[in-house]
């Protein structure tokens, strides 16, 4: 019987601290729809000034976050947002912004780090004397850490080049910031530098971070007056909200201090995986807390049986989109002592393992 369990699968499993509890329990509220519950706006005007932004607006979710945040900059319908192909807006979200908010996706190529060629952006671009043919670009977005490019870090000089490129078109410039104080922790640039180019962010509370609930946009007091009719409208709107906000306060507070630990686990998992015959890993692409390795054809090993045995043994990890690829995201609730029990459990499955390469 499994008494041990290290959920590995993403940073979205932590559990609410004590003091996350405590501070929700204690929370004193009173109703955010219509503007008066005072944990909130605490919250969110410190979160605003803590990134660099006029306002804030407290929503359930990083999908409802990005959705509100490209409809607020794409208000005509049939406009049209750059972004890249495995970006989380693509991928992840059902579709959104196309289905509710009538906004067309432009895709460039992710590179391996996660960015696009800056050329192929402006390359995007529809020509604005050719509306009678095209959509209307309105928009740019970019996602930093970049989730499905293994957690890599967008630079502050890349994204200043593309905040260029935005304003000489007169576009805008959002960013999907759900890892954003992972990513501001490994590059060690305040968070509000590293957003400084865009017209809006998204920062999800309940991964890295670990509060319970909730991500939170963040723009200009006019682009905020929009998001929370927009927040209205999808049903995101919260009566006693401070009791999640008072937990959100709790986790920015204490847990940013822990993103550089949870950085360094990973990379301590990566290279014991790298040692493991059977499996591929770049641990020199692991920059922040997610890692992706591979099942090599040549072990004989499925991913449904690899994943099968490390739950058998309380490990819980997940299957990506191919039929060889597994990710692991670290947390501050995953201890060193987790991370070398994992890679024990996986040396059960491959006895080739090779101590000290």
């Amino acid at each position: 019987m499994v008494t041990k369990i290290v959920d590995l699968r993403s940073d979205t499993v932590t559990k609410p601290t004590e003091a996350m509890r405590a501070a929700a329990a204690s929370a004193i509220v009173d109703d955010d729809v219509l503007g008066s519950d005072p944990t909130a706006s605490l919250f969110e005007a410190e979160i605003a000034a803590l990134v660099g932004k006029e306002a804030a607006c407290f929503v359930p979710s990083g999908t409802m976050a990005n959705l509100i945040c490209v409809l607020v900059h794409c208000e005509v319908r049939g406009s049209e947002v750059i972004l890249g192909d495995k970006c989380h807006i693509n991928v992840y979200e059902n579709g959104g912004i196309s289905t509710i908010g009538g906004v067309h996706s432009r895709t460039v190529p992710n590179n391996p780090d996660g960015t696009m060629d800056l050329d192929l952006i402006e390359a995007a671009i529809r020509d604005p004397h050719e509306e009678l043919y095209y959509p209307t670009t309105r928009l740019i977005c970019l996602e930093n850490t970049h989730a499905n490019s293994g957690g890599r870090c967008i630079s502050l000089e890349y994204t200043d080049k593309v905040g260029e490129i935005a304003k000489r078109h007169a576009l805008k410039l959002h960013i999907d910031g759900a890892r954003i104080f992972n990513a501001s922790v490994a590059l060690g640039v305040p968070v509000d530098r590293l957003v400084q180019a865009a017209d809006s962010v998204s920062v999800c509370l309940s991964k890295g971070l670990g509060a319970p609930v909730g991500s939170v946009i963040l723009g200009s007091k006019s682009f905020i007056v929009k998001a929370k009719r927009l927040r209205k409208t999808l049903g995101g709107a919260m009566r006693q909200v401070g009791i999640l906000c008072a937990a959100a306060r709790v986790a920015l507070n204490d847990n940013v201090s822990k993103l550089a630990e949870d950085h360094r686990k990973a990379k301590i998992l990566a290279e014991g995986l790298s040692r493991i015959k059977g499996l591929k890993v770049n641990s020199a692409s692991v920059e922040t807390n997610i890692v992706f390795f591979e099942i090599l054809e040549s072990s004989n090993i499925s991913v449904e049986k690899f994943c099968n045995f490390l739950k058998e043994h309380g490990i819980l990890v997940m299957a990506v989109d191919t039929c060889s690829s597994i990710r692991v995201v670290l947390h501050h609730q995953i201890s060193e002592s987790d991370i070398h029990y994992t890679l024990s459990c996986i040396q059960l499955l491959f006895p080739q393992y090779l101590v000290g390469n």
